[in-house]
């Protein structure tokens, strides 16, 4: 469609839209899948209209078929459900719309439907989306819950009810939304977003009563998944009923089988965790007491004791024990100086017997030579006329040797 052109020569409308038309109808027939949302069957009217949308993306498209083509499946399509179209694109000139020509609608049927999320699943888990180290633990008393659920729904009411039933102290951030159809994925995803950037949520519930598996698809859409995922808020999910498993509660941080275990899984329950106080006061009290007891009893068997009671009778008795050492050690040394005594005084009689001054005073005398030396003998008495010394006990006189 390279032409040329310029503010001077600009092309009509007419000519760009037949144009844009000539192009598209060299398109060839295309495969598309989408949720039915608006389907208008006129009385007598050869042609039917339906929307198909894409229900993880805010698009849309117009398609068109013949009342013959689309009659093979009427009985088991309505709006909402999934489909199958093989169409080609048409270009409606004089409106610039661009559509679809359906020649053949199939419906998705439940094991084709099953197939896919099989396969989603395999694919998320191989990303690491549901591993079990990405669980975030749930906070043991939330101050603000958030909840995703339909408007005056079952499901809102159980969680309402059964959460300030079990402690009527909590509060909620409440988002409803459509939970079923082409709109509940966006309105989820964006609920989600909202409740995850509030800084005062501390939980987020997504909670929908039972439902075929049609109706619960938009909880296994890859968008909400991703989203749920990314949360910084750990997310619990409350889908349907216990055998209901949309690919939401293997993302979610914690999975409940019904929106009312959800409350319960979510709220503590004020008269059990009572209930829990009193019981660890109860133990406390007794853990004290038996301590109590366990001390008091053994310091009954410390005060007891002998030593406790007469505290200074071990000193009394090492007092006794010294002083008996001592009187024993005073009669040992009188015993020894007692007889150092006799015997010094033997040994001082003996000395004094033998002793030269008392041979002295037996009228003996001591001869010395001159030099000193005691005569023994005539021979050392020297030569005659020698004087020598005598010695007696009252003192000493000379003596001269004779012939």
């Amino acid at each position: 469609m390279a032409l040329n052109t310029s503010a001077e020569a600009p092309l009509p409308v007419g000519e760009v839209s037949r144009l844009i038309g000539g192009w598209i109808d060299r398109l060839g027939a295309v495969w598309v899948e989408g949720q039915i949302t608006q389907l208008s069957r006129r009385p007598g009217a050869g042609v039917v209209f339906l929307t198909l949308r894409d229900p993880s993306h805010d698009i849309s498209v117009s398609v068109t078929c013949f009342r013959q083509v689309f009659d093979r499946i009427a009985d088991v399509v309505t709006e909402g459900a999934r489909v199958v179209v093989l169409a080609k694109p048409e270009w409606y000139a004089p409106r610039g719309q661009l559509s679809l020509r359906a020649t053949e609608i199939r419906p998705v049927g439940i094991g084709e439907l099953l197939v896919r999320l099989e396969l989603l699943k395999k694919s998320l888990a191989a990303e690491g989306l549901f591993a079990l180290d990405r669980k975030k633990p749930l906070p043991f008393l939330p101050q603000l819950i958030g909840l995703v659920c339909g408007r005056a729904s079952a499901a809102e009411r159980d969680v309402l009810e059964n959460a300030r039933r079990r402690w009527p102290a909590v509060r909620f951030e409440v988002r409803n939304t459509a939970v079923q159809g082409v709109h509940a994925v966006n309105q989820v995803v964006q609920a989600v977003k909202e409740l995850d950037d509030l800084p005062d949520v501390d939980v987020i519930i997504v909670a929908r009563g039972g439902g075929s598996v049609e109706d619960l698809l938009p909880f296994s859409d890859e968008q909400l998944i991703r989203t749920v995922a990314e949360c910084r808020t750990p997310v619990v999910s409350a889908i349907g009923h216990e055998p209901d498993s949309p690919l939401l509660d293997l993302v979610a941080d914690l999975r409940a089988s019904t929106p009312t275990d959800a409350a319960k899984k979510v709220v503590p329950d004020v008269g059990e965790e009572l209930d829990r106080v009193q019981q660890l006061r109860d133990r406390a009290l007794r853990t004290v007491r038996g301590l109590l007891d366990r001390e008091e009893r053994g310091l009954a068997h410390a005060l007891g004791r002998p030593s406790m009671q007469q505290p200074l009778r071990m000193v009394d008795e090492r007092a006794a024990e010294v002083d008996a050492l001592i009187g024993r050690s005073r009669r040992v040394l009188g015993h020894l100086l007692d007889r150092a005594d006799s015997e010094l005084a033997h040994t001082r009689a003996r000395v004094v017997a033998l002793s030269p001054a008392a041979t002295l005073e037996r009228g003996y005398a001591v001869l010395q030579r001159p030099d000193g030396h005691v005569v023994r003998s005539p021979a050392d008495a020297g030569a005659p006329g020698d004087e020598l010394r005598a010695r007696v006990s009252e003192g000493e006189f000379t003596v001269r040797v004779a012939e």
